[in-house]
């Protein structure tokens, strides 16, 4: 074999084992750093104090808080809920709030919501909001119960 040709035959094998030596396994699952939850599906958490309704945000008015990406529909509410976050969270990590006070985790629709007590609750269904509603704190109070055991079940 030709110089040339071992030196490139060389390279070539260095490239390839130094990009195999980086790569994680196929079956295994990386998350980019970029990749935190989005919370609310994007929904904008301040608003539905602010004006009254779910109300889509934009990516340019993003904060990043607990590991949980949300988006505003304007800097102030950016700037509003960084003040203050714990007054404008869903609670239940935004999961739907009538399935946790039944010992359920259960992806939530963010168009569905309720404030009671000053905090926001939202629910997989309208049929769950009106339950929740009927007795609000009762089931706020065994969600919050539920959500010690539960928080960290993925959703269904």
């Amino acid at each position: 074999m030709s110089t040339r040709r071992a030196f490139l035959w060389a390279m070539a094998s260095v490239a390839i084992a130094d990009g195999m030596a980086g790569a994680p396994p196929a079956f295994a699952q990386t998350r980019p750093v970029s990749a935190e939850r989005l919370g609310l599906k994007g929904y904008d958490p301040v608003a539905y104090f602010t004006l009254g309704m779910a109300t889509p945000g934009v990516a340019a008015y993003e904060f990043l808080w607990d590991g949980v990406r949300y988006r505003f529909a304007s800097a102030r509410h950016r700037d509003m809920f960084r003040a203050d976050p714990d007054r404008y969270l869903p609670q239940f990590g935004g999961q739907c709030a009538m399935n946790m006070a039944n010992g359920n985790v259960r992806e939530s629709d963010p168009t569905i919501w309720v404030i009671s007590d000053g905090r926001l609750y939202v629910f997989a269904s309208s049929a769950g909001s009106d339950r929740f509603r009927l007795e609000a704190a009762a089931n706020a109070a065994r969600a919050a119960t539920n959500w010690q055991t539960l928080k960290n079940t993925p959703s269904q």
